[in-house]
């Protein structure tokens, strides 16, 4: 066993007792079959993944799904079509929220998924699109929605132009700490520009939208609406992926400089795709500002931005499909464990781990990435 297979162990049991730590502090005799079934379940895993049955099992699986995928997307569109149909104004707001949360989880994967940027402090460009539209709308009535929707992105944009183009020369923790720093001095702004943005109280009054007559005011409509809006985003970013610059991203995230040896400038391309992630990211943040009608700085905390990292991650870099259904994962599951009270997070916690460490490329990502990862760090010790 090498030196990473035992951090990985080690990191694999201690996350897993950080994680049940309030529930083995009052149940200290459950310790050892804890431990013991900790144990079980990783050798079980690791069996199964060497096991040829098992390989063959999940790529027949997997063949399955990519051949019947015209035709597994519109069932899933149906069914996501007909979800008011069948389900509480509770169900249909959570399903709301993940809608929102695949735009944003969609809208980074550009970033991480496809050029391998790093990105801690996305949800910087969520508020600016938030506040856009609760200042043009609600604050100082400007406009009306439908106006401040691209207005919220294009300012976005903007400003992840103004910080792609003095950062994006940076690499690895060095561009992500200053993502990260990034996110931060917006809320503080946020907080602090209180002629403009309400400062600590926020903007309130913030009114859902009027499409040919018909308000969108009610739950169904609106998650529609969004569900439209999260349809139109991923036939955009699917076509630009299957372009040439969608080809140009791959090959930067693979290799900056065989890339560059090739042609291609791989700074614009960079700059290319953090853009482009912040409009999407503003589009967003404008529908979570119209869903809620009210927005404050506490509404866009570090949390977010690691949250929809996870997303992305848990659903499998690269791909889009995988960063909605991370989004799912990661809003509806919870939800449907609020009867564990506080045990809830605890499981949740626990899978997750779990999931990362059997499953390190995602639900959908594709295991060359996580290949090429681990023969480099084989090929660095």
């Amino acid at each position: 066993m090498n030196a990473r297979s035992i951090g990985t162990t080690l990191f694999f049991y201690l996350g897993l007792a950080l994680v049940f730590m309030p529930f083995l502090r009052q149940n200290t005799l459950y310790l050892p079959l804890f431990f013991l079934a900790a144990w079980g379940t990783r050798k079980l895993a690791l069996a199964g993944e060497h096991n040829p049955a098992f390989s063959r099992v999940r790529e027949q699986v997997d063949r399955f799904f990519i051949e019947r995928k015209r035709p597994v997307v519109a069932l899933l569109l149906a069914a996501a079509v007909a979800v008011p149909f069948v389900s509480s104004n509770y169900l249909i707001d959570i399903f709301t929220s993940a809608l929102l949360y695949a735009i944003l989880a969609t809208a980074l994967n550009i970033t991480v998924g496809m050029t391998g940027v790093l990105v801690l402090g996305f949800i910087g460009f969520y508020a600016i699109g938030a506040y856009t539209t609760g200042i043009l709308t609600a604050k100082f009535h400007l406009c009306g929605f439908w106006t401040a929707l691209p207005l919220s992105g294009l300012i976005a944009m903007l400003f992840g132009l103004l910080l792609g183009i003095p950062t994006l020369r940076l690499k690895g923790d060095y561009l992500a700490i200053v993502t990260l720093g990034f996110g931060e001095i917006v809320k503080i702004f946020l907080n602090n520009l209180d002629r403009f943005t309400g400062g600590p109280n926020g903007i309130m009054g913030i009114k859902k939208p009027v499409l040919f007559g018909w308000g969108i005011d009610t739950l169904p409509f609106f998650y529609w609406f969004c569900l439209l809006c999260l349809a139109g985003e991923i036939v955009i970013v699917a076509r630009i992926f299957a372009s040439r610059y969608g080809r140009a991203w791959v090959a930067v995230r693979e290799n900056e400089m065989a890339a560059s040896a090739l042609g291609i400038d791989v700074f614009r391309r960079h700059l290319l795709s953090f853009s482009l992630s912040a409009f999407f990211g503003g589009c967003a943040g404008s529908l979570f500002a119209v869903k809620q009608g009210f927005i404050s700085p506490d509404s866009f905390t570090f949390l977010e931005s690691v949250m929809v990292l996870c997303m992305v991650v848990l659903g499998g870099i690269g791909t889009i499909a995988g960063a909605v259904a991370g989004a799912f994962l990661l809003v509806v599951v919870p939800e449907f464990l609020r009867e564990f009270a506080l045990y809830r997070m605890l499981i949740f916690g626990a899978v997750m781990i779990a999931f990362m460490i059997y499953h390190p490329h995602g639900l959908f990502g594709s295991r060359a990435i996580t290949l090429e990862q681990e023969d480099r760090l084989d090929g660095g010790e």
